[in-house]
């Protein structure tokens, strides 16, 4: 429990922000239109918003250099195919 309530009061910054009011922004759309679709995605933006998952932030979606084999992502091993 206490995981959740640090991930959901401490990192934030801009983009985690932003995300907040827009899915705030469309609960309040999609309760005034009545329209379910509306009201699950912003469920979805708003849980990723208060949670601290995804890929808006500062890193994105960053992805490591290393293959995790010990090799660099330069390194390409290749095979003779008779």
């Amino acid at each position: 429990m206490s995981t959740l309530r640090q991930r959901i009061f401490t990192n934030w910054h801009f983009m985690r922000i932003l995300q907040l009011g827009l899915a705030l922004w469309m609960l309040v759309m999609a309760i005034q239109s009545k329209d379910l679709a509306i009201g699950m995605f912003s469920a979805f933006f708003l849980y990723t918003a208060l949670a601290g998952v995804g890929c808006c932030g500062p890193n994105g979606c960053y992805v490591p250099e290393s293959n995790g084999q010990g090799k660099e992502a330069n390194d390409i091993d290749y095979e003779e195919v008779k």
